[in-house]
């Protein structure tokens, strides 16, 4: 009689147990990509990956590394992920060249743009004109080199005067610090930090910011397509949730971030990626607007401006609008979009 009593306690638990079981098994799977290696930047999704913030709004998000801006809208559209991040503004290129692809911001949570070209502070290259005749380095995929001939537009030189050496990303900082390529083109959160590792520290190096020359750009945002809101909206909004609750938490526990990344990447330089994380928290995402209205509260006559920016800069028909590239219609509240002090 004893034992049968135990059995049916086993048996009730084991049901009680099932439906908790079979949700769990049942969350949506979302495959995300980085826009670049695992890095301090992107240690936020890491951290609410281990913190376990995506199952808790609801979906099982796999991480992957990106190779880079140009590379994400791609993937995306080809669908190898769900959804992504990376600067926006190769994903505006992408998009303009590619109206049919569907593929839509759903968040912006870089206010102001890092991409830069860098020289060598002690070299002749001084401002961007300078640039002519000279030979830069970087991936093809680079947003940096994406959008060099916007930058180079804005600045009042001739893109065309400007040679590229085609390099797999960890090449690119390397040929710079060797004196094989005059400059590099990229995000400061990868090739400032990239360079000071292998032993360029911020003195030595001058950073041609491309906002500095007359593009007012938004940074990096998050990527899906218009097919996988349709097909899966509920998804979408758990993992902007998770994303956005991710951030802000790591904005405000920055040595949680690095944590999570170091047990992502054994091989972490912890110094490096806590300075590469604080320089895009600091430059990029807590912009004083950022501060004091939210992340991705979107300026629409600002993206407007900068979608008109790159399809001229591209000598592209101008076919897009800021309602057509952006939506805001799956971010979480407001509420759970604001950076602690």
């Amino acid at each position: 009689m004893m034992l049968s009593r135990r059995a049916a306690l086993a048996a009730g638990g084991a049901l009680l147990a099932a439906p908790r079981l079979a949700r769990a098994q049942a969350l949506p799977k979302v495959r995300y990509s980085l826009d670049w290696a695992l890095q301090g930047p992107n240690a936020f999704v890491l951290l609410g990956r281990d913190k376990g913030f995506f199952r808790e709004a609801g979906v099982d998000v796999t991480v992957s590394r990106g190779f880079g801006s140009g590379r994400v809208p791609v993937d995306l559209a080809a669908g190898a992920y769900e959804m992504g991040q990376a600067d926006i503004n190769p994903a505006l290129k992408f998009m303009a060249e590619n109206p049919d692809a569907g593929l839509v911001v759903v968040g912006i949570w870089g206010d102001a743009s890092l991409l830069s070209a860098t020289v060598r502070a002690d070299g002749p290259i001084r401002a961007p004109k300078d640039l002519e005749g000279k030979t830069l380095a970087a991936p093809e995929s680079d947003a940096g080199r994406q959008m060099f001939p916007a930058f180079a537009k804005a600045a009042g030189f001739d893109a065309a005067k400007v040679s590229w050496m085609t390099v797999n990303p960890e090449l690119r900082e390397p040929m710079l610090v060797q004196r094989r390529a005059d400059g590099v083109t990229g995000l400061t959160t990868t090739t400032a930090l990239s360079l000071k590792a292998l032993g360029m520290d911020w003195p030595q190096q001058r950073i041609l910011y491309y906002r500095d020359h007359g593009l007012d750009l938004y940074g990096s945002c998050f990527l899906t397509t218009r097919a996988y809101l349709q097909r899966e909206p509920e998804a979408a909004k758990a993992t902007l949730a998770a994303l956005f609750r991710s951030l802000v938490y790591a904005q405000a526990h920055p040595d949680e971030a690095i944590a999570a990344l170091r047990k992502a990447e054994p091989l972490t330089d912890v110094a490096i990626e806590t300075e590469r994380q604080k320089v895009v928290f600091d430059d990029m995402v807590a912009s004083p607007a950022a501060r004091r209205d939210g992340l991705s509260v979107v300026d629409a006559a600002r993206l407007s401006r900068a979608v008109r920016t790159v399809e001229e800069a591209y000598g592209l028909t101008p076919r897009l609008t800021a309602e057509a590239v952006y939506t805001d219609a799956f971010l979480p509240p407001l509420a759970q979009r604001r950076l602690q002090a």
